[in-house]
């Protein structure tokens, strides 16, 4: 969320992606910030350690959103 809140500030259209562990977290902080409508992506928690294919199929699964949202989409 920080480095997508960082990002967004200097008009760079930026998507952040967050497991759905740390959401609540990714909320807390966008909204501290002042910066809500930075869109998010939720990825499945842990994403970190279960193997390249399954990063693959993350990766590949959440493409077509990054895309739209970097697009102007609302996904």
């Amino acid at each position: 969320m920080r480095d997508s809140i960082s990002v967004a500030r200097l008009g760079i259209p930026a998507v952040a992606l967050v497991t759905e562990e740390f959401w609540p977290q990714g909320d807390f902080f966008a909204h501290s910030t002042g910066m809500p409508e930075v869109p998010r992506i939720k990825l499945p928690h842990p994403v970190a350690g279960t193997g390249e294919q399954k990063m693959a199929e993350v990766a590949a699964d959440i493409t077509p959103s990054i895309i739209d949202l970097l697009s102007g989409g609302t996904n």
